[in-house]
């Protein structure tokens, strides 16, 4: 019989050695060493200096992890269950303070075979629960070096780890789940070796979000449907790796995270939790760097679907203060969802739904029935306002917002005589509103007209400026709604107002803003700026109305221009406010001989000027246009050519001074006696030959053509035009470096402009004769 066995496994020498290796792991075990002597193998001694510098890193009473494995692996020893555990044991016995760096690849593989054992041998199960729990602790290092040298290996542990969730044993799971909360905040054992250390949160965090390890727990989410007590354990994971990595939301997002955590949030849950987690989970995604990937997730119609479900089921328990914020809560990422174009909002009557809220707040809580509402149902109703704002972006939800007359229900709290309730709630909604309105209104004009918007808003400006002040929030938000339809355009909106005597009440209003507020306040100079703006669009083409502008307009618009450019650049609207002023002296008071005489009489000209010479560049395209129109009026041309600037040069130099920095600033091409370099294209700078290889569609301009539309050398050009300089000044230097910088230009800009007065034969132009006047050179 002995000899049969013998056969049957390939003879003595196989049985040999099977009893040699185990008598190895039992000497190895017990802490003693074992020694093989093959009679036929000289033995070799090692120095003790030799072993130390080669084999430093083999512990003398470690276990050799790659025997190990080859006991688990090897077919021989397969089925040595029993063996397998006790060293197994004596593996974790040794590691009870946390598991090395360099062991973790070995570490890492021996836990996945057992993984596979478990199925079969359930008794590997409590090795691995067991080994989970050392997992909680900070990995060991044993040089400063080993983090860096065994990062990836700690990066492939963890995805090892969290792998582990596949296996269909409870007390596994709920370990793995266990370790990975424990693992960023637990700290090493007192007991610790001084050789060793434990590396850092950081460190820690760092492979962790560079793991598989919470893509492969989102996974793990289907999988755990029916355990509801893991499945909260899971999601309070998620929800703690989503805040405190983003590297983690991107790995989630990867996995479609977004989206199955939307999916999986109306779980039958009894402690409730599971909807607050989820939402926690989705706001982190969507504060993420992937809030994109988030967005366009959440955007199909499942989870738009999904979202409707767990809002309705929040409504249906409003009775707690818990379950009111998670209903603003999903309101806002539901908001955050809506401003995806392509989200099926109206598609899954999501939209509807909500705008009924809106509509019929009582729907909402049955505090909106009552005269003041609970701070969450305030917070409600502002949310719903702003989510207007985003649906009036959606072409497809213009029409749900006529058929649920939204428009009536902004101008009902937008109307200064709206139902007492509590004064502080009713300001808050009224500000909301407001900001909606200047939304919703230009895309909605038509309704907005039909209800009277325009009527609503100019009696609560009424309300808001009064004898004892200004009401600074509502009159701000009143203006932009008012700009916002103003700009369109609309004949009707301007006729609508004008009718109802806007022009005075917005002069009486901003001329009481600057006399009244403080210089630096940003709400009142972005006030008067947009009051500036809509007074423009409402007299630019109406002689009517500038006429209305009258007298007070003028003592305005001369009031900021005196102000100058000192605090163009301080950052608190100060230049839109300039910007502005001009404009309103170009379409309010040009055009119109009774508001010129009155703008000239107050020396108007001179003060633009003044800021033609120590304003900032951007002014000049704009003033130099100004100036052009006013010199229609034939008492423009004293005034200008009587000014002087602070050094006491006159208007000519001042525009030549600019003409050369413009020349500067477009690099014009000169040859080396101050001529333009080549006659046949004057208006060629170095900008345009650099870029005269690009090419354009047809119906986009060029680049030259763009500069020479509001080319300041032409305006300078029409200037000089129009107040007929050769006639009143000598034919100094000065002029003919005019003459030698424009004369070039002049029959492309006679060309675009034939009703010029100012024609230089070229043939007068002597390039000897301009060298010998004094002054010419660089012209």
């Amino acid at each position: 019989m002995k000899r049969v066995f013998q056969q049957s496994f390939g003879g003595p020498t196989v049985i040999e050695a099977i009893s040699r290796e185990l008598l190895h792991f039992s000497r190895m075990d017990s802490g003693k060493t074992s020694r093989r002597v093959n009679p036929e193998t000289p033995v070799i001694n090692l120095s003790t200096s030799y072993k130390n510098k080669h084999f430093h890193e083999v512990s003398p009473k470690g276990l050799d992890l790659r025997k190990v494995i080859c006991l688990l692996q090897d077919p021989l020893t397969t089925n040595l269950k029993e063996r397998h555990l006790f060293v197994l044991k004596k593996l974790l016995k040794r590691n009870q303070h946390g598991f090395l760096l360099r062991e973790l690849a070995d570490i890492s593989q021996i836990l996945n075979i057992c993984a596979e054992k478990v199925s079969d041998h359930p008794k590997y199960a409590s090795f691995l629960c067991e080994a989970l729990e050392i997992c909680r602790l900070p990995f060991l290092k044993e040089r400063s070096s080993d983090e860096l040298i065994y990062s990836q290996d700690a990066t492939e542990f963890l995805s090892s780890m969290g792998r582990l969730m596949r296996v269909q044993h409870a007390e596994v799971q709920e370990h793995v789940l266990e370790s990975v909360k424990s693992f960023l905040s637990s700290e090493a054992p007192a007991d610790l070796a001084e050789e060793l250390q434990p590396t850092s949160p950081v460190y820690r965090l760092q492979r962790l979000e560079r793991s598989d390890l919470p893509k492969t727990l989102l996974l793990s989410t289907g999988a755990l449907q029916n355990q509801p007590c893991m499945q909260l354990q899971l999601l309070l994971i998620l929800q703690l790796l989503s805040s405190c990595s983003d590297m983690s939301c991107r790995s989630l997002l990867d996995a479609g995270g977004a989206e199955t955590i939307c999916l999986h949030m109306n779980a039958a849950d009894q402690s409730g939790r599971v909807l607050s987690c989820s939402s926690e989970i989705l706001w982190n995604l969507l504060e993420s760097s992937g809030r994109e990937e988030a967005v366009a997730q959440l955007s199909s119609l499942e989870c738009v679907l999904s979202l409707k479900e767990a809002f309705s089921s929040l409504l249906e328990l409003s009775s707690h203060g818990s379950n009111l914020q998670l209903r603003n809560f999903l309101l806002v990422i539901m908001t955050r969802v809506a401003g995806n174009p392509d989200c099926p909002l109206v598609e899954s009557f999501l939209a509807k739904q909500l705008l009924g809220f809106i509509t019929f707040p009582e729907l909402s809580s049955p505090s909106a029935q009552e005269p003041f509402y609970s701070s969450e149902d305030l917070k409600m109703r502002r949310l719903l306002l702003n989510l207007l704002v985003v649906m009036s972006r959606n072409v497809a939800a213009l029409q749900l917002l006529r058929d649920e007359r939204v428009m009536v229900n902004l101008l009902q709290l937008v109307n200064p005589d709206a139902p007492p309730g509590g004064a502080a709630q009713q300001e808050e909604l009224q500000l909301q509103a407001l900001e909606a309105l200047a939304s919703v209104a230009p895309v909605m004009l038509c309704d907005y007209l039909s209800y009277h918007g325009n009527t609503y808003l100019l009696l609560l400006l009424d309300r808001c400026i009064d004898a004892s002040g200004c009401r600074k929030a509502q009159t701000q938000r009143c203006i932009r709604v008012l700009r916002s339809v103003t700009a369109l355009g609309e004949k009707a909106v301007s006729q609508d107002l004008c009718d109802q005597g806007a022009i005075s009440q917005l002069l009486g209003i901003i001329i009481q803003m600057e006399a009244l507020s403080d210089e630096d306040d940003v709400v009142t100079i972005e006030t008067m700026s947009n009051i500036q703006l809509i007074l423009s669009t409402l007299c630019e083409t109406d002689l009517h109305r500038k006429e209305l502008f009258g007298f007070e307009g003028v003592e305005m618009v001369i009031c900021f221009l005196r102000k100058g450019p000192e605090k163009f650049y301080s950052g608190l609207g100060h230049n839109k406010l300039l910007v502005s002023t001009v404009d309103c002296v170009w379409s309010c008071i040009v055009g119109c001989c009774v508001t010129e005489y009155q703008f000239l009489a107050k020396e108007g000209t001179s003060l633009l000027l003044d800021l033609l010479r120590a304003g900032p560049r951007c002014l000049r395209s704009i003033i130099f246009s100004t100036l052009l129109d006013l010199c229609n009026n034939p008492n423009t041309q004293p005034q200008i050519l009587g000014w002087r600037d602070v050094g006491g040069q006159t208007a000519p130099r001042v525009l030549l001074q600019l003409w050369r920095e413009e020349e500067e600033e477009l690099g014009v091409l000169r040859n080396q006696h101050g001529g333009i370099e080549d006659p046949k294209k004057p208006l060629l700078t170095r900008v345009q030959e650099d870029n005269s290889g690009l090419s354009f569609p047809a119906n986009v301009p060029s680049a030259a053509v763009l500069e020479t539309s509001e080319s300041l050398r032409v305006k300078i050009y029409l200037l000089f035009c129009s107040l007929d300089v050769m006639q009143v000044l000598q034919p100094t230097a000065v002029v003919f470096g005019l003459l030698s910088s424009t004369d070039s230009c002049r029959g492309f800009w006679t060309f675009r402009f034939p009703g010029s007065s100012w024609s230089v034969s070229g043939r007068s132009r002597d390039s000897e004769h301009r060298q010998e006047i004094p002054g010419l050179k660089g012209w």
